[in-house]
């Protein structure tokens, strides 16, 4: 049935033996997205029920198909491991292609290590198709998000200045991965002016708010400079960019950059803050508080 997750069932199933370039993962953890809820609350044309939730796992390789090796190369039973993009991470054990499949960054745990591609890509993406550069001041909504925190980092690692909207409780996370916090609510535009110093190059919009685009719109001229992540709508009324991994383009990037992002985590240059880890058999609860809106920090779930 379609729905919440208060409604998701578990059931036990066979988990098929690998065949020739799939692998098999014994998940240790699983990232806690919107996307997971989103995707299943109602009927999608071309989607069958039942549908696998997750997309995003760390474990160990548990099973290998024949002649095979993963996305960053050789790999052995008992490697500790990291995928994205797959389909039913909510799971003790997964079988699933082995390009999707990357060796986990040995500088996160495994929760860490199961919430870090999904936010990562997004973020990396955001970035890209406003072409912010170094040198740069860029206005980002929702900067203490899962996803805010990542472009922080990103961003800071380029060069590029961020102010980010903010609660004034969450000022301190948002300076601690670079940023400049800014009150959201009423006033906003005059105060990122104040504190800009220089134009707004672009606007990334990770929160979907009639204010987050309004302001974005009054701030930057160029409106293929302004990405929204949460507020399609608008987007379309407006002319601004919107993106999802679900749009064929979108997908090819992140796909293409999550090497790049495992990097930059091995080399400690990328974390990932976690605020609470839920057996896997309390995923309902976890997202009764990711959609509460303040988590502080990512969910996993462990098995």
């Amino acid at each position: 049935m379609w729905g919440s997750p208060d409604i998701w069932e578990f059931v036990e199933a066979e988990v098929p033996a690998p065949d020739a370039g799939e692998v098999t993962i014994r998940v240790h953890a699983a990232g806690v997205n919107p996307a997971d809820a989103k995707h299943v609350a109602v009927p999608r044309s071309g989607v069958q029920l039942p549908v696998p939730i997750g997309y995003e796992v760390s474990g160990e390789i548990s099973a290998i198909g024949a002649d095979t090796r993963i996305g960053s190369g050789a790999v052995e039973i008992g490697d500790e491991v990291v995928a994205f993009r797959v389909r039913g991470g909510y799971a003790t054990e997964v079988t699933l292609p082995a390009e999707k499949v990357f060796a986990k960054p040995s500088t996160l745990t495994h929760p860490e290590a199961a919430n870090l591609l999904l936010v990562g890509t997004t973020a990396a993406e955001m970035l890209a198709v406003t072409g912010a550069a170094p040198g740069e001041t860029i206005l980002l909504h929702g900067a203490s998000g899962a996803v805010g925190v990542s472009v922080l980092q990103q961003a800071r690692l380029r060069g590029i200045r961020v102010i980010g909207t903010a609660s004034e409780a969450r000022f301190d996370e948002v300076r601690t991965f670079g940023g400049l916090p800014v009150q959201y609510g009423p006033g906003l535009a005059d105060r990122v002016r104040d504190l800009a110093d220089a134009p707004i190059a672009a606007a990334l919009d990770a929160v979907g708010t009639d204010e987050a685009v309004d302001v974005s719109l009054e701030l930057v001229s160029d409106r293929q400079r302004i990405v929204t992540i949460a507020a399609a709508g608008r987007a379309e009324a407006e002319g601004i960019l919107a993106i999802a991994g679900s749009m064929p383009e979108s997908a090819r990037f992140r796909d293409e950059v999550r090497s790049e992002l495992i990097a930059l985590a091995q080399n400690g240059d990328l974390v990932v803050p976690v605020a609470r880890t839920f057996p896997l058999s309390a995923a309902p609860a976890a997202h009764r508080l990711l959609a509460s809106g303040h988590p502080g920090g990512k969910l996993a779930l462990i098995p």
